[in-house]
């Protein structure tokens, strides 16, 4: 019993010199796994102790009733007592490999979008408005051939494959240099992404640890965005 209450204690609190126990964090599916999971070792190099639970779904779980300890959400929370940040805004453009588009050649208008197939998210599925939107436009150039998949992992796979052009977020590129943008001047509006948590968890180590940790990231990706700009 005492060993049980221990490891409870361990879990709920936070120590003043380390940052360890269990962080729940939630976002979407294409977020989570296309953006966020391949940084998370920079994260767990400075807190191995951390133990991240990682829920990747398009459903917005309720904070303030400690469904998630932090969020990252495609717009900003409605939910009062939330602790909020923007981090960055991000558009949905057009992408397939050379390889599909050495083999069927690249549109030069939407209304050669026509001839290939379209790999998107259906715009019913729970998804950002302004990618919904782009579909939807997309949708009256009379296209013939469609794949879509509830999240932006499974349209990525798809492009990957080169059966067609996709729909996804523009931070695909830092994850997959194979691909290719298409009609470079067709994207969505821009999609604010934020951070959020409880404002009773302001006090926690994890959550200063987690929320630095993607601030750091970010950083780290404008600059990186700035230097390929100049050159």
């Amino acid at each position: 019993m005492k060993k049980r209450l221990d490891a409870a204690t361990a879990r709920i609190r936070d120590s003043e010199e380390e940052v360890f126990g269990e962080l729940r964090v939630t976002t979407t599916t294409g977020f989570g796994s296309l953006w966020l999971a391949p940084r998370l070792p920079n994260l767990y190099a400075k807190y191995p102790d951390l133990k991240i639970d990682l829920m990747l779904e398009e459903q917005v779980l309720d904070l303030p009733m400690r469904e998630a300890d932090v969020a990252i959400r495609m717009k900003e929370p409605s939910q009062a007592d939330l602790i909020r940040r923007r981090l960055m805004g991000v558009h949905m453009r057009l992408y397939a490999t050379q390889s599909y588009l050495d083999e069927n050649g690249a549109p030069e208008s939407m209304d050669d979008m026509s001839k290939h197939r379209l790999i998107c998210q259906n715009t019913t599925s729970a998804q950002v408005s302004a990618g919904a939107m782009l579909v939807k436009e997309l949708l009256t150039h009379d296209i013939h051939s469609m794949l879509t998949v509830n999240n932006y992992f499974g349209v990525l796979q798809a492009v990957r494959n080169n059966l067609g052009i996709g729909v996804l977020p523009d931070y695909i590129t830092q994850v997959s240099d194979s691909l290719v943008r298409v009609l470079p001047s067709i994207e969505s509006n821009e999609v604010p992404v934020f951070l959020a948590y409880p404002e009773e968890l302001r006090p926690s180590k994890r959550i200063a640890a987690f929320r630095d940790f993607v601030m750091d990231e970010i950083a780290i990706l404008r600059k990186k965005q700035k230097e390929e700009a100049v050159s």
